[in-house]
């Protein structure tokens, strides 16, 4: 088995990275803008991402575990990286439910982590995620499902802002006659959360969050929220400063002339003037 070293930042794709440390047998960390992806002798044991629930929330937030059972079994084995052992040896879990959830929990990050498939920041070897060893996947499948999500997302509504930004719903809209999982989803489109954040809301999987939304979307129901641009600051005349003293003249004496004063350029003019307009505000 090849041990890779560690890497920085590089132009290869998370997918072709992934490929090549599956092809290695590696075990370690490979990190992305979206997310990291944690692998032991060249399989997927676990992906996370910010921008999907991870899988304390899930369990909790569902009513599978309390929450005191998860943070026990993080005190007693998150070092050892044996969460999700000491979740099933304490008995606060079947071996069954937490491997249904873990693998839930793995593919909508590794979603997210591949749908633009980014540039790695770096791979870490030897590094493990403190969940520990739950079902193992390969590279392959992960690639393949991430790209099965993506194409079954695209033909429901094929823009993928929906995924990212914060969601509001179409003004004028009156309530529509939708599928109970549908309307619990738009029920929760407030103009501030985002998909993931409505996924933590329902102890839903980020997936079928976004599939419904994504049908919400195509029936003109849900919008991503754009920004409003920030007003741009009010210029005091008054405030501004005065022009800079002309240069003294060169004197005709023998001898140095003195030193001229020299203006501010025009950029430093500028951000001065900006500056008092803003203290001004």
């Amino acid at each position: 088995m090849i041990t890779p070293t560690l890497t920085a930042r590089t132009d290869e794709p998370a997918s072709a990275m992934l490929g090549t440390l599956a092809a290695q047998g590696a075990s370690g960390a490979l990190s992305t803008e979206a997310g990291i992806v944690y692998l032991a002798a060249g399989h997927v044991v676990h992906v996370e991402s910010a921008l999907t629930p991870d899988i304390g929330d899930l369990l909790t937030h569902s009513g599978a575990l309390a929450p005191d059972g998860w943070w026990e079994a993080i005190d007693q084995a998150g070092r050892r990286c044996r969460v999700g052992r000491q979740l099933v040896d304490s008995g606060h879990l079947a071996t069954g439910a937490l491997e249904l959830c873990h693998l839930g929990a793995l593919f909508d990050a590794a979603y997210f982590v591949l749908a633009h498939d980014g540039p790695v920041l770096r791979f870490r070897p030897g590094v493990s995620h403190w969940l520990g060893a739950v079902r193992a996947v390969p590279v392959d499948t992960v690639l393949r499902e991430s790209r099965r999500r993506r194409e079954l997302l695209h033909r429901i509504w094929p823009e993928p802002t929906i995924d990212l930004a914060p969601l509001a719903r179409v003004p004028g809209t009156g309530p529509a006659d939708l599928p109970t999982r549908r309307s619990r989803t738009l029920a929760q489109v407030d103009g501030v959360r985002t998909a993931a954040q409505i996924a933590t809301a329902l102890a839903s999987r980020t997936f079928h969050t976004l599939v419904e939304l994504r049908r919400l979307a195509a029936a003109g129901l849900v919008v991503p929220k754009v920004p409003t641009p920030a007003p741009a600051p009010d210029l005091d005349p008054v405030s501004v400063p005065a022009p800079a003293p002309a240069p003294a003249p060169v004197s005709a004496e023998p001898g140095p002339a003195p030193r001229p004063t020299a203006p501010d350029e025009p950029d430093t003019a500028l951000l001065r003037r900006l500056l008092h307009a803003l203290e001004a505000l």
